[in-house]
């Protein structure tokens, strides 16, 4: 007897619900058909599904978006960078409180080497022909931003060799949820061909109808809701073993329209922006925000960030500001309006002379008007690099904070998380460098804001 068996997935959502009414419905409903035809189903998302630079996500800090992952009746979930990453380890700890859903995840563990309570190694799911099948599941290893918030990131591939080598004898059908990215993919399937299914993300890749690496099904789904992944696997029962596999993409504008669509995204985002409407300072006049120049905005940030990192000179683009800072009431609204990324600042350890490379580097003539995607940018164009308290002089010396500096001294350089991933500044990758979570750049603005602003107000 065959026995078919369906898969539903998501992945790189990153709080995009523009489609989402539809992609609602159509999971729902094709859920319930399956179930009716005797079949068996189950819905995953493959992290990511959160991204605080929507105004929902970040005025509920990812529970909005777990809600809407219940009401679409996901089976089971992992988590991605932004969910590991973006959030506090309270909030990461609190996320799931209310799931009705599994939360599979075999590489976190508390800085004492214990799971989280709200995550499990894997998951054995039984269909009603009474097949097993085992779900395991990894994310993208970011140990340094783990560590600074308490966590301890395992290596994800050995750790998913452990999980196969554990369940494939006590499982008939074994899938994975891989938020690790394509080249991870690929390497897992090539060394564990016991695996039936790996479903991809992280790595934004679209497979429209999968692709088999060592005789693994790999899958992926592109990013912000375009696609919805359907896997089918038809199983013989009497054989156990899995007979086809097969996977395909539905876009996700071409699915079923529901009624009042339009109005139940602009929902979520007014509820967003109602619970954001909380006074966090008030500002004695309007700060301008330029991309290609120094600014009112950029001069006051760059004394927020030098001030918290306790740092010798900064260094950042000038199109993280999407708007300026109004005069008057400024809401915590107005801050994520004007800095939405999901970016923290970074404290880097250089010497003079690196410093200096560092200052030429930053004047790449053709980064301004760049059209920057990733890296946690959640901007229009790159902008101007702006950099403060060091510069050239007229001789050619790095001066620091108004003294030629000493090249072969140590300083520290606050800047951007982005830059450190070896895109901009090569070199920053291998330097000694921390970095200052779990505040994103607009919580060091608030944090500045209360305290200047309050000095100012009482001239």
């Amino acid at each position: 007897m065959f026995e078919t068996i369906h898969f539903y997935h998501t992945n790189d959502v990153h709080s995009h619900f523009e489609h989402w009414p539809r992609i609602h419905k159509f999971l729902v409903t094709r859920k319930e058909w399956h179930i009716e035809a005797g079949d068996s189903c189950f819905v995953f998302d493959i992290g990511d599904y959160m991204d605080r630079s929507n105004v929902y996500s970040e005025a509920t800090l990812g529970k909005g978006n777990v809600k809407l992952l219940n009401d679409a009746k996901y089976d089971a979930v992992t988590i991605g960078n932004n969910e590991g990453i973006t959030l506090s380890n309270e909030d990461l700890n609190t996320l799931y409180n209310e799931a009705n859903f599994d939360v599979i995840l075999a590489n976190l563990r508390n800085n004492d080497g214990s799971m989280p309570t709200w995550a499990e190694l894997y998951h054995i799911y039984t269909t009603k022909a009474g097949t097993k099948v085992g779900v395991i599941a990894a994310t993208a290893p970011f140990t340094l931003f783990y560590k600074q918030l308490d966590w301890e990131v395992m290596e994800p591939i050995k750790t998913l060799q452990k999980q196969v080598v554990e369940l494939r004898d006590k499982v008939d059908v074994l899938v994975c949820m891989s938020h690790l990215g394509l080249s991870e993919d690929t390497l897992l399937a090539e060394l564990c061909p016991e695996i039936d299914v790996i479903f991809g993300s992280h790595t934004h890749h679209i497979l429209h109808e999968g692709k088999i690496v060592n005789d693994v099904l790999l899958t992926g789904g592109g990013k912000f809701g375009f696609f919805v992944g359907h896997t089918e696997i038809q199983f013989d029962t009497d054989a156990l073993k899995v007979v086809t596999k097969k996977t395909m993409l539905h876009r996700s504008i071409e699915l079923a329209p529901v009624e009042g669509e339009v109005e139940l995204v602009a929902s979520l985002e007014r509820q967003g922006h109602e619970l954001l409407d909380i006074p966090v300072f008030y500002s004695d006049r309007y700060y301008n925000k330029e991309w290609y120049h120094h600014s009112n905005i950029s001069r006051l940030f760059a004394k927020a960030l030098l001030q918290f990192a306790k740092a010798d000179c900064a260094l950042f683009n000038a199109g993280i500001f999407l708007t300026g800072l109004p005069k008057g009431r400024v809401t915590a609204n107005d801050i994520h309006s004007m800095l939405p990324h999901p970016i923290n600042a970074c404290v880097i350890e250089l010497t003079g002379e690196q410093l200096r490379e560092v200052y030429f580097d930053a004047q790449n003539g053709d980064w301004p008007r760049r059209e920057l995607k990733g890296l946690g940018f959640r901007g229009v164009v790159f902008g101007k690099m702006l950099n403060y308290r060091f510069e050239m002089d007229d001789r050619g010396q790095l001066v620091i904070e108004g003294k030629v500096a000493d090249l072969k001294k140590s300083y520290k350089l606050v800047t951007l998380d982005m830059y450190t991933f070896g895109y901009f500044f090569p070199n920053f990758k291998n330097t000694p460098k921390t970095y200052l979570l779990p505040q994103f750049l607009r919580d060091i603005l608030i944090q500045y804001g209360l305290e200047f602003f309050k000095g100012e107000n009482s001239k």
